[in-house]
């Protein structure tokens, strides 16, 4: 595929994007990917990346070889991705302590309005009883992620070796979060800290973990998106419906657990109305924010309706 200069700036904000969303717990990178029109592009390529390369490198030399893993796309995303993870870790750690619903409310509105986006691509009909059960499935297996207490946290390297695998699987699937993956298995602080300490070390460690994850789960990505499209497509809508509940805004802290830093934070936390939440001042701010992530997935929408449909059988 050919790409302009401003094509591949293009894809590094897009790639800044899927970072930014993949250092909130709740949101997944790869439904940025999706919405954005990159996300069968970046299965596929992620997918060619195997031994043979080497082989063919042998054979055709570099830029054959580069143009075969579609190295320029890959470079782009990244390097946006990584500008991205590492820039805003430190601001979205703040936001998450001191504003937590003003932050979670931008993201709301932009996995809302994602699900109607995913949706659409499934074109089903009513009497699509598979597509319809597959969306419940999926619904309910990220609800109950959702549900899941956080575990103790644990920082030894291989500990976080397979931390960094699991999270980049749930960070490249639509409507699960690597993120919250991370909460779950009490990783998610010592990743923080390593990245806001540039800690290379612990960073590489995590790093060759998510590079192994990642070339393993694209190959059953893309076994599943050619074997069953749409099915695919219903599980992905409902991990997206399930996962609301993890980032809906206003939430009542039940428990609380003590983390790595000697801080109390929430523990087991229950969605409740904003109404509910004591006269919430904040209640516009956040009622606008989601609106501006609804916005945002409308103009992204838009600029991915330039690209090729995606087909459904």
């Amino acid at each position: 595929m050919n790409r302009s200069p401003l094509d591949y700036l293009i894809l590094s904000l897009k790639g800044m994007a899927m970072g930014a969303a993949d250092v909130v717990p709740g949101v997944s990178g790869g439904t940025i990917a999706f919405i954005s029109g990159i996300y069968e592009e970046l299965i596929d390529t992620l997918n060619n990346i195997n031994f043979s390369l080497l082989k063919h490198l042998k054979q055709e030399g570099i830029k054959s070889t580069w143009e075969k893993a579609n190295g320029s796309f890959l470079i782009a995303l990244l390097s946006g991705v990584f500008v991205s993870v590492i820039s805003l870790a430190k601001g979205v750690e703040w936001l998450l302590e001191h504003q937590p619903i003003l932050l979670w409310s931008f993201f709301f509105g932009l996995v809302l309005a994602s699900i109607i986006y995913v949706g659409k691509q499934i074109k089903t009909t009513p009497s699509d009883i598979k597509i319809f059960l597959a969306m419940t499935i999926g619904t309910v297996v990220a609800y109950l992620i959702t549900t899941l207490n956080p575990a103790e946290t644990s920082d030894t390297n291989l500990f976080l070796f397979f931390a960094g695998a699991l999270a980049i699987c749930a960070m490249i699937l639509p409507g699960i979060s690597g993120a919250f993956i991370l909460v779950i298995i009490g990783a998610y602080s010592p990743v923080l800290e390593a990245l806001n300490n540039r800690d290379i070390k612990t960073i590489l460690i995590i790093g060759a973990g998510a590079v192994i994850g990642l070339l393993s789960f694209s190959k059953l990505l893309k076994w599943l998106f050619e074997k069953y499209h749409r099915l695919t497509l219903a599980v992905i809508t409902g991990f997206m419906i399930g996962s609301l509940n993890k980032i809906w805004p206003w939430k009542e802290t039940l428990t609380f657990r003590t983390n790595s830093k000697g801080v109390q934070v929430p523990l087991n936390e229950e969605s409740i109305s904003p109404f509910n939440f004591d006269g919430d001042p904040q209640l516009l701010q956040a009622i606008t924010l989601m609106v501006f992530g609804v916005l945002i997935i409308l103009v992204l929408e838009k600029m991915s309706a330039k690209k090729k449909p995606i087909e459904t059988s």
